[in-house]
Formats: C-alpha cells, sequence, structure tokens
C-alpha cells in the first residue's frame, strides 16, 4: 500500500490510473469547500464559537428538525447565517479539476457532503447531493420549490407564496434521514462499481461515505485519500495525499 504524503512518483502512478479509468468516483466534505473560502459547520461566519450558538444551545440543536418544528424563526437564524457563507464563494481548483475529468470516454460521479452547489458550478453533471442544498427552497405543506442565489429576500419566517406554509431549504438537518432520492441514485452506481475511488477533503465519520471506498477496498479498487488529516479510511488508501485538494489534483492530472 502507498501511503505516501508527498507528491513525487505517486501522482503520476495515480494520473496513470485515471488516465485508465473509465468510472470514478469522487467523495467529497467540507475540506473541498474550505479551498473556496467556505466554513465548516462551526466557523460560518462564527456563529458557532466552540459548538454553541449565541442562544446557548449547541449547532446541532438549532440545525435540528426539532427546533425547526418547535421555533422556525430560530432555525431559520442559523440558517440564514450558513447561506451567508456560502454566498457569493465559487468554485476552487479542485472543484474544477473533477468536472475537468468528464470526458466522452469517463464518467466522474461526485458524492458529496456539502451543501454548497459548487460543484455543478464547476461543471460537474452526476452529482449526489448526501446532505441536500442550501440554495434550493422547498415548501414543507406542498410542491413549491425556488432557487435563491441569496437568502437576502425572505423573512425571518418565510411562507410559501402558494399556501402560506413554511419554507425551508432542501438540506438534511439534525434528526433527519439522507434525502432517499440522492442515496438510492448513488447505490444505484455503486452496484455498477467503479475503477477508481477518491476520498478528498472528508473526516470519513459517517457510515455511507466510508462504506463505498470499503467496498472498493474489498473488490481491490484503488482508493486515493487527499486529506491533511488522517482519518477512519486512511489505512484503506492505496495512495494518500496531505496537500490540499485543488493543488494535488493539478499534480494528479499533469501525470496523465
Amino acid at each position: 500500500m502507498a501511503n505516501r504524503s508527498s507528491m513525487d512518483g505517486t501522482a503520476g502512478e495515480v494520473g496513470r490510473l485515471l488516465k485508465r479509468a473509465r468510472r470514478v468516483l469522487f467523495i467529497t466534505g467540507a475540506g473541498v469547500s474550505a479551498e473556496s473560502h467556505i466554513p465548516t459547520f462551526r466557523g460560518a461566519t462564527a456563529a458557532f464559537a466552540d459548538g454553541m450558538t449565541e442562544d446557548g444551545m449547541p449547532f446541532e440543536e438549532a440545525l435540528s428538525i426539532d427546533t425547526f418544528q418547535a421555533n422556525p424563526k430560530l432555525a431559520w437564524k442559523y440558517l440564514a447565517l450558513l447561506e451567508m457563507s456560502i454566498r457569493s464563494k465559487t468554485p476552487n481548483a479542485a472543484h474544477i479539476a473533477m468536472a475537468a475529468l468528464q470526458t466522452p470516454g469517463r464518467s466522474v460521479f461526485v458524492a458529496t457532503q456539502n451543501i454548497d452547489e459548487l460543484h455543478q458550478r464547476a461543471g460537474s453533471r452526476m452529482v449526489y447531493e448526501l446532505h441536500g442544498n442550501l440554495r434550493r427552497i422547498l415548501c414543507t405543506q406542498c410542491n413549491y420549490a425556488v432557487h435563491l442565489e441569496t437568502y437576502e429576500s425572505l423573512t425571518p419566517v418565510p411562507q410559501c407564496p402558494q399556501c402560506q406554509g413554511w419554507l425551508r431549504p432542501d438540506v438534511v438537518l439534525y434528526g433527519e434521514t439522507l434525502p432517499a432520492s440522492a442515496q438510492e441514485a448513488f447505490q444505484k452506481e455503486q452496484s455498477q462499481g467503479f475503477d477508481l475511488v477518491f476520498s478528498v477533503g472528508t473526516t470519513s465519520l459517517f457510515f455511507y461515505v466510508v462504506d463505498p471506498v470499503m467496498r472498493a477496498a474489498r473488490q481491490g479498487i484503488p482508493v486515493v485519500e487527499i486529506n491533511p488529516d488522517s482519518t477512519p479510511i486512511s489505512e484503506l488508501a492505496n495512495f494518500r495525499f496531505a496537500q490540499p485538494a485543488g493543488e494535488t489534483l493539478d499534480g494528479i492530472m499533469k501525470g496523465m
């Protein structure tokens, strides 16, 4: 197992694997968005310093389905802070590299925990938003849906223009399950297999992002991890890079 933190010959090896691969999976997390200067939940506009909100509750509670249902104004207060943290942010070199790898002979799938839509904005076509999309707003009562660039036009507790039901972002709140449609579509692609699997910028704490890596390792499919820190899947990785994702992917693509 090649588990190296320097981009010497390893980038070339991965580049050659990538050149031959026809089905490639990227599993991405907050580390990818961080290179676009998007903070994690805890760091978003300093709203969650030390994991606590200014209202004296853990951020997991403020952004939970229970809080949304009991006190939507409070939940929207912190959802709005999250939206401010992604506003006007643009794709970085990592997003752009993943999108550029799509060719007529190579399918590139992105399963992301990020809710900022930057993969799509970079041009990635097959994106599975495991935690949803903060810019997509849904009605909790009817089929109304809208895509917003900012929340500036919203009231503190926005209501549906069709039925007056509460609106909410199409994101997974704490206490909710993952969206079934994204899970099913992602599982369908997993059943067809991949030639190469990348884990990029994710702490790999959730089963649904660890499982594809474990499957690949069992099947002898090469696994590449790009993360400054070691994670639960680091020992499964055939290639490991401890550099920023954009820099690393650029180096790998030069080796193709």
